[in-house]
């Protein structure tokens, strides 16, 4: 049997065990504070100048990294991207530009800054937390690059000059006898402002290079009017005008052609501003067409033709002998209108001619009394006893050229103009004329038979005479049924006319009538009767004899035949006087005719070898 001695322990080292348990664990956990507390002092000192661990930018890894190298590692990641192409189109035009050129470039220093925030505000407790996130969790940051602006302005602005196009508006010329419409260019500006946002934009939201359309402002160019005046042009270079008339009886004159050259020549194209915009002005200098048009009016130009009428002094009305006629007068600025409208039309090419027309004084319509018409108020009978054929004709024709004329109050009668031409085509054949000293054979002769009837009428009707040319010598046809010397009235055109003055308040009707039977030609006027005329008998003085006889050779004459074809007359001055009365019986004016008569020899022709040819050369 065993025996346990009993301890010797005091009981007291049983309960100082837990005790130094309690403080070993306390002085262990010091320690261990302590030793976290120096490693977590050594890792931030080695964190002072490095990016904490777990950071990442742009997904580049950055932990542990001091701002050197993580400026090396941004750097090398995105350079590529400042590198990369952008394309800036225009349409179909295109321009390449690398991101520098247009200003773009990494924010390295941001980018690490922002980084190098991660753990580093200085906070210890901060720190350590966001140091812990990072390295347990991981700090992703974007990548960043920073655009400068004023370096795309640049870059813009030199675009800007290629593709600024000036606008060039629509135009209008003649080319080729043909019109030509240039339909214009639009004029296309770049936009700065809103391609730079554009673009800016762009830069910003995207890593990699894009295709930019550029922001272009056009105008389109003005077209005016063109569209319309090229139709004008074209109109009035489609083809020749040509003008016409008719004659007085209706039929065709003309037509005078105005060529497309021509046209052309007088053809301008203007832009205008008329106030309300600017328009284009196709027109022609038509005025140019006045000096042709005026060569032309006299052609063209109708006399109006009054009628001629008869007086029934039973009735007191006027008996219309032949139609009247209007007459007319070119207008000329009307044409040229006329003229302009042909030229710039397509459906007709033709011009008619413009005309001022007129009507004539005395037409079928008009009344006796309306004249003042009503009675016979002078006449004046002559008589051609004798007179050959060719003389009697030349009277009849003559006096029918004055029958019927009516001259209003205060008009002036012109025997010339009322006859017309004396000739062949107005119906005048040859006859007796006083040439010089000598009486010939020339056309119309016999008509101072009709100038003086018609002067004794005018004469013994108290009428003013305004022109009045006596014979040179007196004139037996004159003095037949004894009609005395002094009244007579010659006429040689152009130079020598009958002129009186209707110097009454009425019209005045002329009639003539040629009484073949009776070897006379009588004129009468009717009107109102103003006044009273009183011819007296003529007055003549310083008679002097005829000269002898002329005798002068004619080879177709037989021997012993004579013709006489001068014959004798005195010669003398000769007054006639007329009073003139109103119709209370005074004297309104007391004038008179005067004439001075040659002495005028008689002419015979003979045969050749007559003695009496030897008597008027001795003579001489």
């Amino acid at each position: 049997m065993s025996y346990a001695a009993p301890s010797n322990r005091p009981r007291t080292s049983l309960i100082l065990w837990p005790l130094r348990f309690v403080l070993l664990s306390a002085i262990g956990a010091v320690l261990l504070a302590l030793l976290l507390s120096l490693l977590l002092i050594a890792w931030q000192v080695v964190l002072r100048d490095r990016v904490v661990p777990g950071v990442h930018v742009g997904g580049v890894d950055l932990s542990g990294m001091t701002a050197a190298e993580a400026a090396a590692a941004l750097d090398e990641e995105f350079a590529s991207l400042t590198e990369s192409i952008y394309v800036l189109r225009d349409g179909e035009r295109a321009w390449q530009a690398r991101g520098s050129e247009l200003g773009l470039r990494i924010a390295t220093e941001d980018m690490l800054g922002r980084a190098f925030a991660v753990g580093h505000s200085g906070a210890a407790f901060d720190d350590i937390s966001a140091q812990s996130r990072a390295w347990i969790s991981g700090e992703r940051q974007p990548a960043r690059l920073i655009l400068d602006e004023n370096v795309a302005l640049d870059y813009l602005r030199l675009l800007a000059r290629q593709i600024k196009r000036d606008r060039q508006d629509a135009s209008l010329r003649i080319v080729d006898g043909g019109a030509q419409v240039q339909a214009g260019v639009a004029g296309r500006t770049l936009n700065i402002p809103a391609t730079l946002a554009r673009l800016t934009a762009t830069l910003r939201a995207s890593a990699e290079g894009v295709d930019i359309e550029v922001v272009v402002d056009e105008r389109g160019p003005r077209r005016w009017n063109v569209e319309e005046a090229a139709l004008r042009l074209g109109a009035a270079l489609s083809g020749p005008v040509q003008l016409f008339a008719s004659d007085r009886d209706g039929g065709p004159l003309g037509p005078w052609t105005v060529s497309p050259e021509q046209i052309r020549a007088l053809l301008s194209v203007t832009l205008r501003d008329d106030g309300a915009g600017k328009r284009y002005d196709v027109s022609i200098k038509a005025e140019a067409f006045g000096e042709f048009l005026r060569s032309l009016a006299p052609g063209l130009i109708i006399i109006p033709v009054d009628g001629r009428f008869d007086f029934n002094p039973g009735m007191g009305e006027l008996i219309a002998l032949s139609p009247s006629r209007g007459g007319r007068e070119l207008n000329i600025e009307k044409t040229i209108a006329q003229l302009e409208k042909a030229v710039f039309s397509r459906e007709s090419r033709l011009a008619p001619m413009v005309f001022d027309y007129s009507l004539p004084r005395y037409h079928e319509g008009v009344s006796a009394a309306a004249l003042g018409i009503k009675e016979l108020v002078a006449e004046a009978t002559t008589y051609y006893w004798g007179s050959r054929q060719n003389r009697r004709g030349n009277i009849a024709v003559g006096a029918g050229k004055l029958n019927g004329i009516i001259i209003a109050p205060g008009e002036e009668f012109a025997f010339n103009h009322h006859l017309g031409d004396i000739s062949p085509e107005a119906g005048f054949v040859d006859g007796a004329v006083i040439f010089g000293a000598r009486t010939v054979t020339g056309i119309g002769g016999g008509i101072c038979q009709v100038s003086t009837t018609v002067f004794r009428a005018a004469f013994s009707g108290g009428f003013a005479i305004t022109e009045r040319n006596s014979h040179g010598y007196r004139v037996g046809y004159y003095e037949y049924a004894g009609a005395g010397p002094g009244l007579d009235a010659a006429i040689w055109q152009p130079t020598s006319d009958l002129r009186f003055l209707n110097n009454t308040p009425h019209h005045l009707l002329i009639e003539s009538e040629f009484m073949g039977a009776k070897d006379a030609l009588q004129f009468r006027f009717y009107s109102t009767r103003h006044w009273r005329t009183v011819v007296e008998p003529p007055i003549i003085r310083d008679i002097v004899e005829a000269p002898p006889p002329r005798f002068e050779e004619n080879r177709d004459l037989l021997a012993g035949q004579t013709r006489q074809v001068d014959y004798a007359a005195q010669g003398a001055d000769v007054w006639v006087y007329r009073n003139v009365y109103d119709r209370a019986g005074d004297l309104v004016k007391r004038d008179h005719a005067y004439t001075h008569y040659q002495p005028w020899r008689a002419v015979f022709e003979v045969a050749p070898g007559d003695p009496r040819l030897e008597t008027e050369a001795g003579a001489e």
